[in-house]
């Protein structure tokens, strides 16, 4: 008997009821949860509220993957449609199933061909317009939405859509359209064909070689179902879900990954969606295994976030990802994790198996040992790497290292290039991580309003493609930007979310974060015993719950809060540990704040000196931010020290700055040592556009309700409460000096017009 080729999706089941409690309203649900289910539905509401209340509480906590068949998306919606698509006449229904058909999922434009070569009538179109269903176009037919295009697709009969199918593929008859042929072909077939799943499967090998990860992961899907081979459709069921990672399905990729027993494909996944230590386990153990020759019956699988390799090349037994490409991974799950000494682990399993480690992993091996020197050299040779049109993971890796070594300018051309590599190559889930340490560089070289508007666009990125880690990432990172704006609410909401997820997760990276972010904020406000506090106890915290890099690079303000509370006996050894660091690396940035720290530390006259060896230092520096911090501590010395007139000149700078930056505690503290010496502070410019006077949060916000948008609608593109939106508009009305959306509208025609 013949098996149907057409018949549901390889993970297809009953669909679950709605929950016991009654419907659960999309915006009950999680950001990441809630962004990937609008965007399963193509943003139809009726549709997100079906799928929403049917949701499992595994799936709706983000926990279990979302289904993706449209039959379990969104039955009711489905069925609506199909009704209305059945009262069509059938040759109306035929054009309009040859138009879904060469359109979703493989988009091939071939409708007008198709027709020709059919000889088909397109005068029933009619009908489909008259009813709104439908619309002719130059290039075939537009429909009214998605979902009446799935409607159409699935109101079909089988032996209907298989001959739509065949007729496409006749008429795709160009070398570069022979992946595409395939798809039809593949689509078109009575039941499983090994000449057919090779030829799919060369063709996603052609895709993918092509940046194409869409059209590869359904080329190999539809292999995957054709093969009739079991070894076979394992393993290609693991490349699509590798594909599938690659092209932003992550709901689709955890799916088929699940399908294929294979550890190290479902261990690259947790490594972005779960706990972090899990997946150093898994990949390390992977790592191992890989190194050795495949033991029999063991399936391969397809790496995320390394470029694929070509399907078509890959024999049946053919290895799981390189053990180099895993170790570097299990380094990225050590970071995240905090416990750092893991690292030392991985370093251990690639000597005895004969491999060089990764530099960054090598160099942070070294660094966690205290062997600075040694850390210095590992990650230059790494930061080198950043040349254009490299590997994404090995640009991004070289932005990581520039970092670390407090070289931002070279970390920001990494991370950049990193993001255009993986655009490039349609890997889309490698651009939300390359942005989120682009913000880094932003934010260090005094560009806060562009670190934030970058994290906010790789939040929303890494939501959709399911990197709920690098979301939780990006949230503490915005905590902090936040804090630096003076929002004291949207830093303890972003603080909060972050530290909810990351310790749930065992992510030491982000929870150290939202913790400093929350420190900041109490030192920009003045909260001296506070800030010390919450610094102290992130030097107590251990792996997921803090980060030794985090520690270290929060010394400078650990001090100050320290010196600010005479309590320093503490600072002065993470001072001393910090000013080892910079030495070894010779940062300026890094020097002049540990030269900041001697000023602070230092009573009298006798800081002066190292508070001019700061200024001096940040001059060869990129942390504008931090050159005003220092101007501010100086200004302030110089003051209580009665040197007036430099005092003066140091805190009109450091206020010029704070303001440029759109950082209004710093500023306030500035105005505050100005009138100290009675020197006219003079208000922030009100003649300044609405550019200049608002955050970048603030500035989109604003944008949006000129536009006419709701809070509500405002939240849900934002990925924000509609309480933090009306917040965001107050401050936005209060620092414009308006007090409703008309002025605002006018005002930003005005001075955007």
């Amino acid at each position: 008997m013949v098996t149907p080729v057409n018949p549901p999706p390889l993970d297809r089941a009953s669909p679950p009821p709605p929950t016991a409690a009654g419907p659960r309203p999309v915006s009950a649900l999680p950001e990441g949860v809630r962004l990937r289910v609008l965007r399963l539905v193509h943003g139809d509401p009726r549709a997100a509220a079906e799928l929403a209340a049917r949701l499992t509480e595994q799936q709706a906590a983000g926990l279990d993957p979302l289904p993706t068949d449209p039959a379990e998306l969104a039955p009711e919606v489905l069925s609506a449609h199909r009704r209305e698509i059945r009262t069509l006449p059938d040759d109306t229904r035929l054009l309009l199933l040859l138009a879904a058909a060469d359109q979703y999922p493989v988009a091939t434009h071939a409708f007008l061909r198709a027709v020709a070569a059919a000889r088909l009538d397109t005068r029933p179109l009619e009908a489909a317009e008259t009813a709104g269903i439908a619309h002719a176009t130059v290039g075939g037919v537009g429909f009214r939405d998605a979902w009446t295009r799935i409607a159409v697709y699935e109101t079909a009969a089988p032996d209907d859509r298989r001959d739509v199918h065949r007729l496409l593929a006749r008429v795709l008859h160009d070398e570069a359209e022979r992946p595409r042929r395939s798809w039809h072909r593949g689509a078109g077939a009575l039941g499983p064909s090994g000449r057919l799943a090779a030829e799919l499967t060369a063709s996603a090998a052609r895709a993918r070689r092509a940046g194409d990860p869409p059209l590869a992961a359904a080329l190999t899907e539809r292999a995957a179902l054709l093969s009739p081979d079991p070894r076979d459709r394992s393993r290609l069921l693991a490349h699509a879900a590798s594909d599938a990672w690659h092209a932003g399905s992550p709901d689709r990729a955890r799916t088929l990954a699940a399908r294929t027993h294979t550890e190290p494909l479902t261990a690259l996944l947790t490594l972005r969606t779960g706990p972090a230590a899990e997946a150093f386990d898994a990949l390390v153990a992977g790592a191992a295994r890989s190194a050795r020759p495949e033991a029999p019956g063991r399936e391969p699988a397809g790496e995320p976030g390394a470029r694929p390799a070509p399907v078509a090349a890959v024999p049946a037994a053919a290895p799981v990802p390189a053990a180099g490409h895993l170790l570097a991974r299990a380094a990225e799950a050590a970071v995240y994790t905090g416990d750092l000494r893991r690292c030392r682990e991985a370093v251990a399993v690639a000597r005895g198996l004969d491999i060089v480690p990764p530099g960054l992993l090598g160099g942070i091996v070294a660094a966690v040992d205290g062997r600075y020197e040694d850390a210095r050299d590992l990650l230059e040779a790494t930061a080198g790497r950043c040349g254009p049109g490299g590997d994404p993971t090995d640009l991004l890796h070289a932005g990581i290292a520039a970092l670390m070594l407090g070289d931002h300018t070279r970390a920001a051309t990494a991370t950049v290039r990193s993001a255009a590599a993986a655009r490039a190559r349609g890997v889309t889930d490698a651009v939300s991580q390359a942005m989120e340490f682009r913000a880094y560089a932003d934010f260090w070289t005094g560009r806060p309003r562009a670190a934030e508007a970058t994290a906010l666009d790789a939040l929303r990125q890494a939501y959709t493609t399911g990197q709920d880690n690098g979301a939780c990432h990006l949230q503490a990172a915005l905590a902090m930007f936040a804090a630096l704006t003076g929002d004291g609410d949207l830093c303890r909401e972003r603080a909060a979310a972050a530290r909810s997820h990351a310790l749930t997760h065992g992510l030491g990276l982000p929870a150290a974060l939202a913790q400093w972010a929350l420190a900041f904020l109490d030192l920009g406000a003045g909260r001296f015993d506070a800030a010390a506090t919450r610094l102290r106890a992130l030097a107590a915290s251990g792996p997921g719950h803090g980060h030794r890099a985090i520690r270290h690079l929060a010394t400078p303000h650990y001090v100050e809060a320290a010196v600010r509370t005479d309590d320093t006996r503490i600072a002065r050894a993470a001072h001393a540990d910090y000013d080892r660091w910079a030495r070894a690396v010779g940062s300026p940035d890094d020097l002049a704040l540990s030269a900041r720290c001697r000023a602070l530390l230092t009573p009298g006259a006798d800081a002066v000196e190292h508070y001019r060896t700061a200024l001096d230092l940040h001059a060869d520096g990129t942390r504008a931010f931090e050159r005003a911090r220092t101007e501010l501590l100086f200004g302030s010395a110089l003051r209580r020290l009665r040197h007036r007139a430099e005092a003066r000149d140091r805190l009109h700078s450091a206020l010029e700055a704070f303001e440029s930056f759109g950082a209004p505690y710093c500023a306030a503290g500035a105005r505050a040592e100005l009138r100290a010496l009675g020197a006219p502070a003079g208000p922030a410019r009100a003649t300044e556009s609405p550019a200049v006077r608002l955050t970048a949060q603030q500035m989109l916000v604003a944008r949006m309700a000129a536009d006419g948008a709701t809070n509500r609608e405002i939240a849900a593109r934002l990925a924000l409460s509609p309480r933090t939106i009306d917040h965001h508009l107050r401050g936005v009305f209060t620092r414009l000096g308006i007090r409703s959306r008309i002025e605002l509208v006018r005002l930003l025609a005005e001075t955007e017009g």
